[in-house]
């Protein structure tokens, strides 16, 4: 008989082996970057970094520009998320499961990939430049702050649409019929009764897509030209070939960081006091609209869905196109792909190898993770699920500073091989791992495992043999969403990458600041296949078994 205090220890166990994987490759990180920020030459203590940045107008602008970048990609991505979760939960739209598969494509494929169709299509030399120009149209420019929106809200509308949607559907029907009922008219119920219950997952959303933005570094490196964004200028105060500055990147990494845990703060403030729990009983139906509503809702949902992944159809048709230097003469042919790849296939085995190997580690680890958050309450719990949760707020590329300080002499050294990649992959896709195996587990009646135990197996042998089988389902559609997310990282990987592990984002990159726009176009399109195909594959998979992937 397996004693009684077993499973305590079993919790705490898993949540001891997780805080110090998390503590030494992530909060010990974070730990240099901090106090690089606060030390002068001789190790002194010193606020000069800060003094030096925030006195500096370049960098006080890289400042504004990330935050006005993120404020603006969070109110337009809610402006476009709202009524399509609406749209897809309450009306009959034609082909709404295809329509929710699609819109979820765009988080995972690679967003420096839509910034890149937009400089092909609407760039100095586009396609659609040109057409203009030809009929005597002027056309405005893509780069800065238009087209670095444009492609933070045509990618990352789904963090709003995915949780919103679950809003409207989880909504009890009784509340709204009885707005109804008191007079009230749809839109008179939908601002004041709807849509303040679903505000905590319009945030939450809201958020993601404001922290993604903030921290981004591809897109702004294809579209910011001379605007400053903090992204790329830590990058380039670290790793500057002519005179890096350790520490100005250090306080800057600490002020990107700085602005997210405020952003989490606030919502968690917001929501303290104020309750949105409803004990719904039953779903709301159907809305029934008249004929022309319903067109009108249709060309909505079908209209956004198709232009967020306009992007990304036009990469790959133009891919297949041949290129004159930098202009594209509409021949087609495979030479983009053949001059991509006549050298050397290793970026595309090293993206391939180092993602399955993240997406297995963050599964193995955020597994058992997310078992413990969903079983356990404890302090030790809640530690670990403020810990689990914080890559979310941190930057990949401050996050590969920290690793490249922490582990380039001593013991261990990692910098310059394939285990701090796979590091930093883990420590960044870890919560869509944990997120994805504790919603599962909710879903899993807890008296079979105490069943389980009370027959005699120990919490371990449960756990293995009973729970992570049910559990199948929710940790490949996190172990899909690790994969296809880590085969297009970027922001951590041009900071640890080395020439032996150069990745297919990394060529795309060099492949654009060079005069090979086609053999960029070829990478970008590899990797929407590497990473759409899966995704999908899995996301059907998924609905036959009632599972769901995000």
């Amino acid at each position: 008989m397996t004693r009684p205090g077993s499973s305590g220890r079993f919790h705490g166990g898993i949540s001891l082996l997780a805080l110090a994987f998390l503590g030494l490759f992530l909060l010990y990180p974070l730990w240099f970057v901090l106090r690089s920020s606060v030390q002068d030459e001789a190790g002194a203590f010193t606020l000069a970094a800060y003094a030096q940045v925030l006195s500096s107008r370049y960098y006080v602008g890289s400042l504004g520009n990330s935050l006005a970048a993120g404020a603006m990609s969070m109110a337009l991505a809610s402006l476009i998320g709202v009524p399509l979760a609406f749209c897809l939960a309450r009306l009959d739209v034609p082909g709404r499961p295809l329509l929710l598969a699609l819109a979820s494509v765009p988080i995972v494929l690679p967003s420096f990939v839509g910034a890149y169709a937009l400089v092909l299509l609407f760039g100095h030399a586009g396609i659609v430049t040109a057409a203009l120009r030809s009929m005597g149209i002027a056309a405005g420019s893509i780069y800065g702050m238009a087209g670095i929106v444009t492609v933070f809200t045509l990618t990352l509308y789904p963090y709003v649409l995915l949780p919103t949607l679950a809003g409207f559907r989880a909504v009890d029907a009784s509340m709204e019929e009885a707005a109804r009922n008191l007079g009230a008219s749809r839109w008179h119920a939908f601002r004041t009764v709807l849509f303040p219950i679903v505000a905590p997952s319009v945030l939450a959303g809201a958020l993601l897509v404001f922290i993604e933005a903030l921290e981004n570094f591809g897109v702004p490196a294809v579209l910011a030209e001379d605007r400053p964004f903090l992204a790329l200028d830590i990058f380039k105060l670290f790793a500057g070939e002519s005179d890096p500055n350790v520490a100005a990147a250090g306080a800057l990494s600490v002020l990107l960081v700085g602005c997210t845990v405020v952003m989490l703060l606030l919502q968690r403030a917001y929501l303290a006091h104020r309750r949105f729990a409803t004990n719904a009983r039953r779903g709301a139906a159907l809305i029934p609209v008249s004929r022309r509503w319903r067109l009108l809702a249709t060309a909505f949902c079908w209209g956004v869905v198709l232009l967020s992944l306009l992007p990304f159809a036009a990469v790959v048709v133009i891919s297949f196109q041949h290129f004159q230097g930098p202009v594209l003469s509409w021949q087609p042919g495979l030479g983009n792909y053949r001059n991509l790849l006549k050298g050397s296939y290793r970026p595309l085995a090293n993206t391939l190898a180092l993602a399955s190997l993240a997406a297995v580690a963050a599964t193995v680890l955020g597994a058992p993770v997310g078992y413990v958050l969903a079983r356990q309450r404890s302090r030790v719990s809640a530690v670990l699920s403020i810990v689990a949760t914080m890559p979310f707020a941190v930057s990949g590329t401050v996050l590969g500073i920290g690793l490249v300080i922490a582990f380039n002499d001593g013991w261990p050294v990692l910098t310059g091989g394939w285990l701090i990649l796979v590091v930093a992959y883990v420590v960044r896709k870890l919560p869509l791992s944990v997120r994805s195996a504790s919603a599962i587990v909710h879903q899993i009646d807890p008296a079979l495992e105490e069943a389980s135990i009370s027959l005699g197996l120990s919490p371990t042998r449960t756990f293995l043999t009973l729970t992570v089988p049910l559990m199948l389902g929710g940790l490949a559609g996190g172990m899909v969403l690790v994969w296809v997310t880590a085969t297009a990282e970027i922001s951590s990987t041009i900071v640890l990458y080395s020439s032996r592990w150069t990745t297919m984002t990394v060529m795309m990159l060099q492949s654009l600041e060079g005069t090979a726009p086609g053999e960029a176009a070829a990478a970008a399109s590899i990797l929407i296949l590497f990473t759409a195909a899966p995704l999908l594959l899995v996301y059907r998979l998924l609905r036959r078994q009632g599972g769901s992937l995000l």
